[in-house]
């Protein structure tokens, strides 16, 4: 278990991350991401705003049967804000735990996102972590955002939330299975990750003498495998591999100057989550035209 410094938030480029195999122990989670266990609200926020920390949360949930097993936290560059910045946990159910490495390559995860300086709300996201490249994917339109404001019953409210979510997935593992059950044609494996380049890199840049700039990578360098258990032509393998590739980075590619580097993984707690719900939701789209 180790921290990795990754990209960064919005805010600043050295967002820090920690994921374990075993549940995180609250030291781990206070030298990765200490704003989960901020002491109060930030300044900025009004008597309005119920200060609830997010510790107190999680030790909530604990008691339910959710383990946490990633934490991360973005930086601020504005003076005494770290350490309300926003914050992201992945977490399991014990019922989904046991004997899941056995019985199935995916794990159920429950996606807890919050801060302590108005930048979001509580937030539950419906996520699944992929073992064998330790991918923690977040899944499309299946399952609703839960939204839990900052005044109330905080807690019990975001406690039920992650019951709600849990209680969806089903629902997830059928779309999942549905994914791999869909063989992909090389041309469909490219349309694919071009759609995918867009995604991340956008279309085009426009340089300011009217020159446009070609994403620094190709459509066939996302669907390049990293491991042999990622071989394979069906929509799930071509996602998981386009989906590593555009999220962890590491790529061969040259600036539009022509200089040699590899692209960027993304950092950002923000990005990472819409463009990892963006690929999803292609990935069901192309399900749906393959029929």
């Amino acid at each position: 278990m180790h921290t990795t410094p990754t990209l960064a938030t919005r805010f600043a480029r050295n967002t820090r991350t920690l994921r374990g195999n075993e549940p995180l122990t609250e030291d781990q989670m206070r030298a990765a991401a200490p704003s989960i266990f901020a002491a109060g609200k930030h300044v900025s926020r009004s008597e309005r705003y119920t200060y609830i920390p997010t510790i107190d949360v999680l030790r909530g949930l604990r008691k339910e049967g959710f383990e946490p097993f990633m934490v991360a936290q973005g930086a601020s560059r504005i003076e005494g804000k770290a350490e309300y910045t926003k914050h992201m946990i992945r977490m399991r159910h014990a019922r989904d735990r046991a004997g899941a490495l056995q019985t199935r390559p995916e794990a159920h995860e429950i996606i807890l996102i919050n801060s302590h300086d108005g930048a979001s709300s509580y937030q539950m996201l419906a996520g699944m972590f992929r073992f064998v490249c330790c991918n923690g994917l977040v899944v499309g339109d299946v399952v609703d955002d839960i939204r839990i404001p900052h005044k109330g019953n905080v807690q019990g409210e975001v406690i039920e939330g992650a019951f709600r979510v849990l209680d969806e997935f089903e629902a997830v593992d059928a779309h999942a299975e549905a994914m791999k059950a869909v063989e992909l044609a090389p041309p469909e494996e490219r349309a694919f990750a071009t759609a995918a380049l867009a995604l991340r890199f956008g279309e085009q840049t426009v340089e300011q003498g009217g020159g446009h700039v070609p994403a620094p990578v190709t459509a066939e360098q996302l669907t390049q495998a990293r491991r042999p258990e990622d071989l394979g032509h069906s929509l799930w393998h071509t996602f998981q591999r386009v989906q590593e590739n555009v999220i962890r980075g590491g790529l061969p590619s040259r600036s539009p100057h022509g200089r040699r580097q590899h692209t960027r993984a993304v950092g950002s707690i923000d990005r990472g989550v819409s463009l990892n719900r963006a690929l999803w939701m292609l990935a069901e789209e192309m399900r749906k035209l393959k029929g």
